[in-house]
């Protein structure tokens, strides 16, 4: 089964994460099928933080049944991407 999780890169107590589409069987930083945008917490507390999406990739992923984890839902959801619940 496919998950579209966050990827953690970047340095310590400064995360930096990557969208990508993985096989649930492989570690969180480990290997991955597709890249699909990033997502930069780490802003000034009065901006929001900075994110990239691939829009269409992502929509082609969650239609042959891939499912996001809690914390990218939340984050198609901010974009429009999937319906709020």
């Amino acid at each position: 089964m496919v998950k579209i999780r966050l990827r953690r890169d970047g340095a310590k107590k400064k995360p930096f994460y990557h969208v990508v589409a993985a096989d649930v069987r492989r570690a969180r930083d480990g290997r991955f099928i597709e890249e699909l945008g990033y997502y930069n917490p780490m802003v000034a507390a009065d901006k929001e933080p900075i994110m990239e999406l691939k829009e269409e990739r992502l929509r082609y992923w969650l239609s042959v049944g891939a499912l996001p984890t809690d914390k990218v839902a939340a984050i198609l959801r901010k974009q429009g991407i999937l319906p709020s619940a």
